[in-house]
């Protein structure tokens, strides 16, 4: 087993600080939880790959805040967040509207169907539903959608998405619930329709 394993966020930061290679660790601990968050975020994956790279060069480049960051997932999970929200202000200046995944990339789905092997029909099915899903979630007011996103799809507590976010747990709280209601509202009409299909 590797000893690197069991080495804290902490303590690999701090040894990064002298030895950038030790930074690869952390890169291999978040670079995909760190995407999933951007990319359902900004809705294409390009940008988002391009966003958590930017996130470890940052990270690289601020090794004089190393010893003052007590939580090394809230740190990163800041800056990614905040690349992500410039990025949709830039868009907005631009006038650009994310259109959801491409159709045709199967690994672009909200999430991963259990069953590997479906018949053509339900193939087409379960694309339409993740679809959807991902098209709800980017019609979220950014503050609802950011913080459904880390609590989730991240799994993040609800105090650690408060530093991430810098506002209080009440907030984060009530961030998270609302935006859980208007996906509920907005995928009911989904959900009944799979509902009938399945009671067919």
């Amino acid at each position: 087993m590797d000893p690197l394993r069991n080495l804290s966020d902490k303590t690999i930061l701090m040894q990064a600080a002298v030895d950038q290679n030790s930074l690869a660790l952390l890169v291999q601990r978040y670079r995909v939880p760190l995407f999933n968050f951007v990319y359902r975020f900004v809705g294409d994956r390009e940008t988002a790959e391009d966003l958590v790279q930017e996130t470890f060069l940052r990270c690289m480049r601020h090794q004089h805040q190393y010893a003052a960051i007590e939580q090394v997932s809230t740190w990163l999970y800041t800056i990614a967040g905040n690349l992500a929200k410039t990025e949709l202000r830039r868009r907005k200046r631009w006038h650009w509207i994310p259109i959801g995944p491409n159709e045709d990339d199967e690994h672009s789905s909200f999430y991963e169907p259990v069953d590997k092997e479906q018949l053509p029909g339900e193939q087409t099915d379960t694309r339409t539903i993740h679809s959807s899903v991902v098209d709800a979630i980017h019609q979220l007011p950014e503050e609802f959608r950011e913080a459904v996103l880390l609590r989730d799809l991240n799994g993040l507590s609800y105090e650690e998405i408060s530093k991430i976010i810098d506002c209080p747990v009440g907030t984060v709280k009530s961030r998270v619930n609302r935006g859980r209601i208007r996906l509920q509202k907005d995928l009911r009409p989904l959900a009944e329709e799979v509902i009938g299909v399945l009671a067919s």
